[in-house]
């Protein structure tokens, strides 16, 4: 069902970032740094994966990443939703259950056998497409999926996730450059804010994480090795 009233844009964005760090999704350490899939050292980690364990956060939050992809791209521009592998895959889901639209996921690479395919479902030429991912960080991982979605013969101009960094300004025009917008719920941002005003963390934490959103690239390079 698709909903037909929502928050505006701040008011979803701090029930999300509440959201996250009511279910422990958001991690700060800021003295033993996570290691990225990168190899660079961070002290903030997110795990939107978590979502799908937690029904009432789930649906509110499906609801609000429907209603914005509605209110950023128009409520008729869509004929297919495609899920990032594996993220992506359950969100993609629950999206086009609430849009009533036909639902498709793309691997990161082809199988290997069989048909060797990188779209799983029905996926066919024209077709206007909406890739729904968990997270962007810098928005490159999305091009592999967008280019095998218009490998089909379809369109993706955008991309729609939970969670958007927010710290990487090249990330819109990497996006913007191959044709696609971005929308999104919260960023790091938004969770520091929260973090901070419900004293989630201690100070001194979210003083080195507030360090590091100011500068990721020069946080990791004073930490590298």
């Amino acid at each position: 069902m698709i909903p037909t009233s929502y928050p505006d844009k701040s008011t979803i964005a701090e029930m999300t970032a509440k959201m996250l760090l009511d279910i422990e999704a958001v991690h700060f350490n800021a003295r033993d740094p996570f290691t990225l899939a990168s190899g660079l050292p961070s002290p903030t980690y997110i795990d939107c994966r978590k979502l799908i364990s937690y029904p009432r956060i789930r649906t509110t939050l499906m609801d609000f990443l429907t209603c914005t992809v509605m209110r950023d791209a128009g409520l008729e521009s869509y004929d297919n939703i495609a899920g990032g592998e594996t993220a992506g895959i359950p969100f993609a889901a629950l999206v086009a259950e609430r849009m009533a639209l036909p639902m498709t996921y793309v691997r990161k690479k082809p199988k290997g056998y069989g048909r060797n395919a990188r779209i799983e479902g029905a996926m066919s030429e024209g077709q206007r497409v909406l890739l729904v991912e968990d997270l962007t960080t810098d928005g490159g991982s999305k091009l592999s999926f967008v280019d095998a979605i218009r490998d089909t013969g379809a369109t993706c101009d955008r991309t729609a996730v939970i969670f958007y960094y927010g710290i990487f300004p090249e990330t819109e025009k990497t996006l913007s450059d191959h044709g696609v917008g971005l929308s999104y719920l919260c960023t790091w941002w938004d969770v520091l804010k929260v973090a901070r005003d419900e004293k989630r963390f201690d100070e001194e934490t979210l003083t080195e994480v507030e360090s590091f959103l100011n500068d990721p690239r020069a946080w990791q390079d004073a930490r590298k090795g």
